[in-house]
């Protein structure tokens, strides 16, 4: 068209008309300006993005509504000076919603040099860019990621050729980018991964698209290093296009600082060899091994004889070079999969993973005591060695170790140079045994303990001779238990004498209750060996006779075991000298059972001879029994002493014992041991009771 003729009418209004349609219907943002750059209409696609209606816009500048705290003056000013110079402006500058959210346009501007009405203006059109910004900024942020990382990334084609580093992979492999584009991540190889380990690695990308793990490479100048490596395969939107990303860091000195803290946490520093700690390790490991494939092993405690004195003679540093030297001797005597390990000073712990050891434990005592030569002199050590063996001893690590630094104190005993094992069956004695004393202990405390009070009749008239006292345990939770279930534990032990005193004193106690309801009755009470040999048990007797004044002391008898006499008879006949002295009578319990003699009948100072009942009981069908019951009733009745026989069940037994002369009985063909509460009803019937059970049959 000529630029002198203007266009028709009608095409002015039908084109002015498709390029309103045009604005209403673009998802961009139009808005028209009139010369003061004041808004005079905006698009629909303004009102969608700012959420400002045709008619808040109306009358504001674009800046009133669509500027924010962080849209960039400069560029502001630039598109205004470019305007107002009839210059068309296109730049990128963030606005805001009417709601305050931010977000990024293209914004381009022109003027007008006269629109529908004839005046001048501007036309303003913007694009919401955001999502390119986005783009834009993580473009950004992962290069400069890539660049300033601390770990090495590396990233390669499907064919795994190296396509790009960044400058930590420079730092870390001393390879600098342009060494290695075009190459394989292979140039690393250190050489010390098998085939099988790659193929491993290769065989989780093709299935996970990731792989994590150590891997040891090798430096530009030929030192190995171990880093941790990450690798990802990324997929891309083509079809079998795909990239690999790996990420590493060299992890050599923490690996070395690991190694550092495992030696200080696991090992000995003076001689190298593992410590208590990872001998644990090792010996839970073993126990499990050895389950597994039901075999045994040993663990030996073995401490230098003397290496106190000797080392406080050399010297600290002589000391320790001559442990050092017994440590060097004990690794190769040892085979390649025992431990030695040392726990203390001069003390060894030696795990042996085998059954037999036997000529081993001689071998290492061969070698301690081999001669050293120390500070300029030659020196000899020897060692005593403690073993137990598992399974045998089915104990839990630290209790192995333990049970042999408990046996290697029973070799010292037996002398240098030897070695003791232990025994785990006497151990579980003893820790029973000592379970049971504290609950004695807790028992006395609590007052669990009560007599009960057993008959013994005279047979020639079937009177009553008197009671012996039994000692009954009314356990909280096993009920009431009888001598036989507690006393084996208290022999020999620190309760014995405490829990004997109480029996006197309670049988005592009980004499003066019944002497006070007008009965009156004699009791024995049972004497412990360790009791009565006391060297306090005859002065305790006098003191607390004296302190009960109104008990006749002739109500009171001892019964001491003929073999606790026997152990040492003069003393034991002093002793019981002393009592009878006081008033008291003595019995010899269990008489048959010890190596008895006639010199013993003749020298102890005894009242009354007691028949064990393991005699008494089968003596009417054992030929044997009968003349050992015969034999002690005629001796009895030689040294003028008279007997009484224990455990008489039946009236046979009553019977055939009155024949043979026997002056006195007891057993449950009498009475069961009873409460005290019971004795006076049960006396006063005693005498029928008695001629009944005597009674011919």
């Amino acid at each position: 068209m000529p630029a002198d003729r203007a266009p028709h009418p009608t095409v002015s209004n039908t084109l002015t008309h498709r390029l309103a349609s045009v604005a209403s219907i673009t998802r961009n943002m139009v808005m028209l300006l009139d010369s003061a750059g004041v808004i005079e209409w905006v698009n629909p696609g303004f009102e969608e993005h700012t959420g400002y209606r045709l008619a808040d816009a109306i009358g504001h500048t674009p800046g009133e509504l669509l500027f924010g705290p962080d849209t960039d003056p400069e560029t502001i000013r630039r598109i205004r000076r470019k305007l107002f110079q009839g210059e068309p402006v296109q730049e990128d500058i963030l606005n805001y919603s009417r709601a305050g959210q931010p977000f990024w346009v293209q914004v381009y501007c022109a003027p007008v040099d006269g629109d529908w009405s004839g005046r001048h203006g501007f036309v303003v059109i913007q694009s919401n860019i955001s999502d390119r910004k986005a783009s834009e900024r993580n473009l950004r942020i992962a290069a400069s990621v890539f660049d300033r990382s601390h770990d090495a990334i590396l990233i390669s084609d499907h064919n795994n050729r190296i396509l790009d580093v960044n400058p930590a992979f420079s730092r870390i492999t001393g390879y600098a980018r342009h060494e290695v584009l075009g190459l394989t991540p292979a140039i690393l190889s250190s050489g010390r991964h098998s085939p099988e380990y790659y193929r491993s690695m290769w065989q989780s990308l093709e299935k996970t698209d990731h792989w994590r793990g150590e891997i040891w490479n090798r430096r530009r100048n030929g030192e190995d290093y171990i880093e941790m490596l990450a690798i990802s395969r990324v997929h891309l939107d083509q079809p079998g296009k795909f990239y690999h990303v790996a990420a590493f860091s060299d992890i050599t000195a923490l690996k070395n600082h690991a190694r550092e803290l495992d030696r200080a946490a696991n090992y000995d520093d003076l001689t190298g060899l593992p410590n208590r700690q990872l001998l644990i390790e090792r010996l839970r490991s073993a126990c499990a091994h050895a389950d597994r494939l039901r075999r045994g092993l040993s663990v030996c405690c073995l401490d230098l004889d003397g290496f106190k004195a000797l080392n406080h003679r050399l010297g600290r540093t002589e000391g320790d070079r001559a442990l050092k030297l017994i440590a060097e001797r004990l690794s190769h005597t040892l085979r390649s999969g025992d431990t030695i390990a040392r726990i203390g000073g001069d003390e060894f712990i030696l795990l042996l993973q085998s059954d037999r050891h036997d000529g081993v434990y001689q071998r290492i005592l061969d070698c301690v005591s081999t001669p050293l030569a120390v500070s300029g002199e030659t020196i000899q050590i020897t060692g005593s060695i403690g073993i137990t063996r598992y399974p045998d001893d089915d104990a839990d690590a630290e209790s192995l170790v333990r049970h042999a630094d408990q046996a290697m104190y029973s070799a010292k005993e037996k002398g240098r140079n030897q070695y003791h094992v232990f025994d785990p069956g006497l151990d579980a004695y003893r820790r029973r045994r000592r379970d049971q004393l504290t609950e004695i202990s807790r028992a006395l405390e609590n007052g669990e303990f009560e007599l009960h009070y057993q008959p013994q009749i005279r047979v020639s008239d079937s009177t009553l001779k008197g009671f012996e006292a039994l000692i009954r345990w009314n356990h909280p939770t096993r009920g009431q238990l009888a001598p036989g279930e507690f006393l084996p534990a208290l022999e020999n032990s620190h309760l014995e004498i405490p829990l004997g005193q109480w029996v006197v004193k309670q049988a005592v106690h009980q004499l003066n209750a019944w002497q006070a309801a007008g009965e009156c009755f004699t009791v024995s009470i049972n004497i412990s060996a360790r009791h009565l040999m006391d060297p306090g048990f005859a002065d305790y007797l006098a003191s607390f006779l004296k302190s009960h004044p109104e008990l006749d002391p002739g109500q009171l008898t001892l019964e001491v075991l003929e073999t606790t006499a026997l152990e040492d008879t003069k003393r034991a006949s002093n002793v019981l000298g002393r009592c009878r002295a006081l008033g008291l009578k003595v019995a010899l319990d269990d008489f048959g059972t010890g190596f008895s003699s006639l010199t013993y009948l003749r020298t102890l100072p005894v009242d009354i001879i007691k028949i064990d009942q393991s005699f008494v009981r089968n003596m009417l069908t054992d030929t044997n029994d009968r003349a050992i019951v015969e034999s002690v009733i005629f001796l009895a009745q030689r040294f003028s002493r008279p007997a009484l026989a224990e455990g008489v069940e039946s009236p046979a037994q009553a019977r055939a014992l009155r024949e043979m002369g026997c002056h006195f009985i007891q057993g449950y063909g009498i009475e069961r041991p009873m409460p005290a509460s019971a004795v006076p009803a049960w006396a006063r019937e005693a005498r029928c009771r008695a001629r009944t059970l005597l009674a011919p049959a």
